[in-house]
């Protein structure tokens, strides 16, 4: 069995579980890039407040042995002789170092004579260098009896960083070497305790993100999911499912329109289904009256095949006629207008050139607007002529029928005035309806289509049809906006 997009869709990741994947990475990322570098920062700053320290150590041990200072121990190779006078051996003045620097906690020293060490501290050390016979060769060998060296060392005592300086007497055939070493696992201890609690809290920072995150991410998206079901629930024949809108953020705004969608779906399915009972009806008479004549007909009489076709012909094009009128007024209403600037004046002046040609009637242009408007001028000729021709139509023959185009504050009015018997009040609205047809007296029966599709393309424009009528005749105007007006198409 094949899956359907939906399925597929639903078998990957949530847009909730999304969300929260990357809240959680991009906060995961920041704790870990801040804790990270804040750890590296202050643990080179205690690598080099150890440097310091050792450094310090050996400057003590130049003025202990020698009684000179030095402020810079880079330019010092080795710690020179020192005098007969203060000391009498090596041996006597790796004691009075040893004797006076005192280790600090993690520290530890070693006074090594002649490659054998030698000399301890007296005090308690939480290790001791001569433990590790490795250490003490490697010190013999870089110091090779005149370099000052620093290095680190892994070691068995651990993760060393020392520090040693050759120490001689003049006179004296000893040679002595002075080291002092700090563990580094037990100096940066502290820190390293410090980040792992920083680690543990900031683990438990993104379990807190995770779980708000969550929640609220549930509660941003329960209008979606709602929309979903929703969706699940509207079908081709019911489309009057909404969707409740609550808040005033995007995703409220996101549901009405999905609710306004809706909307205009239902009434596009309404007007649709409404379309399509009026065509069966309005075709329903003319297939039956030739229907009916053609089953009365005799063949053998050329008298009566003659009639039946000229009635099948005239019912043919009257239905012809009506499915022309459909499809104007499904263009109209869709709209795709060609809107031009167009000066009102010189379009009156082309309908009324093409409305004289009307016979039976005495056309007269009244008036003309000058200014220019943003029109379509094909369908506004379209539905200007469909208003002459129903003007017409309705009027008795040899009556003045006029034309014109006014101009008001925010709209422009294309308008024609004839004197047929008029409308009666309550068809006013009727009219302006599919297939919506008056017995007024007015004498001729069309589609009921041409004044729908003159409303729609007022529409269509942003504008509307005016009508004004009376016992003594009807007044239709086509009001557009003098200014271009975005209008939704229907469908």
């Amino acid at each position: 069995m094949t899956s359907t997009p939906s399925s597929a869709v639903r078998s990957g990741w949530s847009v909730r579980v999304r969300i929260l994947t990357a809240i959680l990475v991009v906060a995961g990322l920041g704790l870990a890039v801040a804790g990270g570098t804040a750890y590296l920062v202050q643990r080179d700053r205690a690598l080099h407040d150890i440097d310091a320290r050792l450094a310090t150590s050996v400057e003590s041990v130049r003025f202990i042995v020698t009684g000179v200072p030095t402020t810079n121990l880079n330019e010092v190779e080795a710690l020179p002789e020192a005098s007969g006078a203060s000391y009498l051996s090596t041996r006597e003045a790796l004691q009075a170092v040893m004797a006076r620097l005192v280790p600090s906690p993690n520290e530890s020293t070693l006074g090594i004579i002649d490659g054998i060490p030698a000399l301890i501290p007296g005090t308690e050390l939480s290790f001791h260098l001569e433990d590790d016979a490795g250490l003490v060769l490697r010190i013999l060998d870089e110091v090779a009896g005149v370099n000052v060296v620093r290095g680190t060392a892994v070691s068995e005592l651990g993760n060393l960083r020392y520090i040693a300086a050759p120490v001689t007497v003049e006179g004296s055939g000893e040679a002595g070497i002075f080291v002092t070493a700090f563990d580094l696992d037990a100096e940066l201890g502290e820190l390293t305790s410090a980040f792992r609690i920083y680690a543990a809290v900031a683990a438990a920072a993104l379990v807190a993100i995770g779980l708000v995150g969550w929640f609220v991410a549930g509660r941003l998206l329960r209008p979606v999911r709602q929309l979903q079901a929703a969706a699940s629930r509207i079908t081709a024949t019911d489309l009057h499912e909404r969707i409740p809108v609550i808040g005033h953020d995007d995703i409220s705004e996101l549901t009405g329109t999905v609710n306004d969608m809706l909307e205009r779906l239902d009434e596009s399915l309404t007007a649709q289904r409404q379309l399509l009972e009026d065509v069966r009806h309005e075709l329903k008479t003319p297939i039956t009256i030739v229907r009916g004549h053609l089953e009365l007909l005799d063949p053998r009489n050329p008298d009566d095949v003659a009639s039946a076709r000229e009635i099948a012909l005239d019912e043919l094009d009257r239905m012809t006629g009506l499915i022309d009128d459909i499809e104007s007024l499904a263009n109209a209403q869709r709209g795709n207008l060609q809107r031009v600037p167009t000066d009102a004046g010189d379009l009156t002046e082309q309908f009324y050139l093409k409305v004289s040609a009307l016979p039976g009637h005495v056309w007269i242009l009244a008036e003309r607007a000058h200014v220019v408007v943003p029109v379509d001028p094909a369908r506004l000729t379209q539905a200007f002529l469909q208003l002459a021709n129903n003007a017409a139509k309705h009027s008795a023959s040899g009556t003045t029928i006029e034309i014109g185009s006014t101009e008001h504050a925010e709209a422009v009015e294309f308008w024609i005035r004839d004197n047929g018997p008029g409308i009666p009040t309550e068809a006013k609205a009727r009219i302006f309806e599919r297939f919506g047809r008056v017995d007024s007296g007015r004498g001729v029966e069309g589609s009921g289509l041409g004044l729908p599709i003159v409303d729609a393309i007022a529409r269509a424009h942003g504008g509307y049809v005016d009508l004004v009528t009376s016992p003594d005749g009807s007044r239709f105007g086509i009001l557009v906006p003098r200014r271009a007006v975005d209008v939704v198409a229907a469908t």
